[in-house]
């Protein structure tokens, strides 16, 4: 029977793993906080304030869309993570800026996956007036994507004779 062979990983590797590390820990850090200090509902500081610090759970996707769906975000981030880690950890397939955007993608989804299978839900606190409420994972994860797609709009690519051409 053969064996599944695991990539080595070399030092870029382990950082890129040690940033998505720190952007789960983040997560929940901030996470357990509001859980901790914070009444589920309750809003720091006043209304007159435009940035507010809120305890809102939801069982939707980032920024609360998708909500209700929470068996099939559960099952989206398990397929997500995975896909994440084979380009991840093939560097042959991505540059630099692309690993970069990953990791803070692979983070994000893995703190929000946390919450959703420990609870069911997902704690949002940060909120802008007439912008919904999110927390540190999917900030990492829309950073990530625009990481992503700014690293593929720009980057150069040998053409078909070799040449450096834009795709």
């Amino acid at each position: 029977m053969p064996r599944l062979a695991l990539p080595r990983l070399g030092r870029a590797d382990l950082a890129f793993l040690a940033l998505a590390g720190v952007i789960v820990l983040g997560d929940l850090l901030t996470k357990w906080i509001i859980r901790t200090r914070l009444d589920r509902g309750d809003a720091w500081p006043d209304p007159d304030w435009n940035v507010r610090i809120v305890h809102f759970t939801n069982t939707g996707a980032a920024f609360g869309i998708l909500e209700g769906a929470g068996s099939l975000l559960v099952v989206a981030s398990v397929v997500g993570v995975a896909l994440i880690l084979v380009y991840l950890l093939n560097p042959g397939m991505a540059s630099t800026p692309v690993r970069a955007g990953l990791s803070l993608m692979l983070g994000g989804a893995i703190g929000n996956l946390i919450d959703r299978v420990g609870d069911g839900t997902v704690v949002d606190f940060i909120k802008f007036p007439e912008w919904p409420a999110f927390n540190v994972a999917d900030s990492a994860i829309t950073i990530g994507v625009i990481i992503l797609i700014w690293a593929l709009v720009t980057q150069t690519y040998p053409g078909p004779e070799g040449d450096a051409s834009s795709s």
